[in-house]
């Protein structure tokens, strides 16, 4: 095996000395020319990769029996085989490559870090997903999400490997992500996993059962989690330890956001999946953009004017710069306290749309169909439950080390992308340049976890009434606690002056592999970026409650 990676290096050295070359031609290579280098540079990198792709096969057959018949008819059903989707996946990639113009430099198909994470997508997942296209966008938090869900799948860890995809499917399924069940459903068998109990949950374990509460709590209300549903999983028969509750709740966590970000970005299915997208000929082509702008041109006709729901960039800058300008002022707690109170009350009224339709092949994997989000504002009587309160219970002074000391190193993994996802800025908004906008990104974490009961001491929580316009927060709710909700009304009416952004335009991603077929002309609307806040915000609220659960079971 170290031989075989030495030679992976090796071409890797070689590929990238031949792009720098390569890249110094480039104006003089006509666009026909290109095309094919790019598509050779894919049957390339598939050829350097085959050597991991094929040990980390081998490495999953080891830690289950080989698929059996039965494993493979159901494959079939879900969709192609392996081999078939890796060649689907590679038409894909060949047929984006020859949608970029010779002109367009900083495509990322030309950008050999996208191109190395790319690598490492077709050697986890056998394919490229339309998921991690999208996330391409942002690379720093691609490499972080590769390495993380890795981890929790495949790495070292105290549930078997057949346990893991199935609780992903039954996260995704809490918000009907069909998307997302598919992919752990071919995952899950190709591990060896037993295919009956892909037919709902009264064909699997008891013990795999008994995480369903957490699994559905969790998913919509985390802080009715308390340390009688701990102590429930980790008494009697079948019962489970404080490291496998862990690593089942991260797991749980993982998928319950990724079906945000699925929703939040409208990604389509892939293309061996049920009404998963192809490339249309000419004809059908023309067809969609006429009919896409048929629909947007219906759509200006009805939609409110911009300048009654939108609040543009100029206007957010100079909202941004008195904020800063203004002099300092320490409100007192009891003044905090109600500011957060105001925008937490202020939430309740950003009512989603009606749920889509339960699917008969979603439905099997749900129980309580109708337990959903409920505005923590609203708790009522339920006076036991309190504002959650970071300087009483925060990740980097209690969640991060309990994680890690009952299931050793996720929390550095969880940490990285935490810290990474907020952190992450081009200090561009819109087409301006140079802009700071941690006051915006903080307004959007803090308002995130607000929806969920959270309250940042330290944080004046009437900067989100400044920073955050009532339709950017509708939407935002939506993508976190009604994800599949999502329509194209809430892509229309968010963040006009990011639409279209400078940043996809730059990276040349063609916008059909993974956009929501609700979306104006194909494009992505709203940013990623503002989805991946809306992720790892959320999934550090749940697990806030979760791990808080865990603690105060264990003291």
């Amino acid at each position: 095996m170290r031989a075989q990676n030495v030679l992976m290096v090796a071409c890797c050295f070689l590929l990238a000395s031949f792009w720098s070359r390569a890249s110094v031609r480039a104006s003089l290579v006509v666009g026909a020319v290109r095309v094919s280098w790019i598509r050779s540079l894919v049957q390339c990198c598939s050829s350097c990769f085959s050597c991991r792709f094929m040990h980390n096969r081998k490495q999953r057959a080891a830690r289950a029996n080989k698929l059996t018949p039965t494993n493979r008819k159901i494959m079939g059903q879900i969709g192609n085989s392996d081999v078939s989707r890796r060649t689907a996946k590679l038409s894909d990639v060949d047929q984006m490559a020859s949608l970029v113009e010779s002109k367009d430099k900083k495509s990322v198909l030309f950008n050999a870090d996208v191109q190395m994470l790319y690598g490492e997508v077709f050697i986890q997942n056998s394919c490229l997903d339309h998921l991690s296209q999208a996330m391409a966008l942002h690379p720093h938090y691609l490499d972080v999400f590769l390495r993380t869900q890795n981890f929790l799948l495949r790495g070292d860890g105290p549930l078997p490997y057949s346990y893991r995809h199935y609780i992903a499917i039954l996260a995704a399924a809490r918000h009907r992500c069909s998307y997302l069940v598919n992919l752990q459903k071919q995952e899950f068998l190709l591990i060896g996993g037993d295919p009956n109990w892909l037919k709902g949950l009264q064909h699997i374990p008891k013990k795999l059962r008994d995480i369903y509460e957490i699994n559905k709590i969790l998913s919509h209300r985390p802080w009715l989690i308390t340390k009688e549903h701990i102590e429930k999983l980790t008494k009697g028969v079948d019962n489970w330890t404080l490291s496998e509750v862990a690593h089942a709740v991260v797991i749980l966590a993982h998928f319950h956001t990724m079906s945000s970000l699925v929703y939040g970005c409208g990604i389509r299915n892939e293309i061996d999946q049920e009404n998963g997208h192809t490339f249309a000929n000419n004809g059908q082509e023309q067809q969609r953009k006429t009919g896409a702008a048929s629909n947007t041109k219906t759509k200006s006709a009805t939609s409110p004017s911009e300048s009654d729901t939108e609040v543009g960039v100029e206007t957010l800058m100079q909202r941004m710069k008195e904020l800063q300008e203004r002099p300092p002022e320490e409100p007192s707690p009891e003044e905090k306290a109600k500011r957060f109170e105001k925008v937490e009350n202020q939430a309740l009224g950003l009512a989603a749309g009606s749920p889509p339709t339960l699917s008969a092949d979603i439905s099997k994997f749900i129980e309580d169909p109708t337990f959903s989000y409920q505005d923590f504002a609203r708790r009522g009587e339920m006076s036991d439950i309190s504002t959650f309160r970071i300087q009483d219970y925060s990740w980097d002074d209690h969640g991060y080390s309990l994680i890690n000391s009952i299931y050793s190193d996720v929390g550095t993994y969880l940490d990285e992308m935490f810290k990474v996802t907020y952190g992450l800025t081009y200090f561009t908004m819109g087409v301006k340049k140079g802009i700071d906008t941690s006051m915006f990104r903080r307004a959007v974490w803090n308002y995130i976890q607000c929806i969920f009961g959270i309250r940042h001491d330290d944080y004046d929580y009437s900067e989100v009434n400044h920073m955050i316009e009532r339709n950017l927060k509708a939407y935002v709710k939506t993508v976190c606690v009604y994800p599949e909700r999502i329509t194209r009304k809430d892509y229309d009416s968010v963040m006009r002056d990011f639409q279209h952004s400078e940043k996809m335009d730059e990276l040349g991603i063609s916008p059909p592999l993974y956009v929501s077929p609700n979306a104006p002309n194909g494009h992505l609307q709203p940013p990623v970026h503002v989805n991946l806040m809306v992720v790892e915000a959320r999934k550090q609220a749940e697990l806030l409650y979760a791990l808080r659960a865990i603690m105060q079971y264990m003291t």
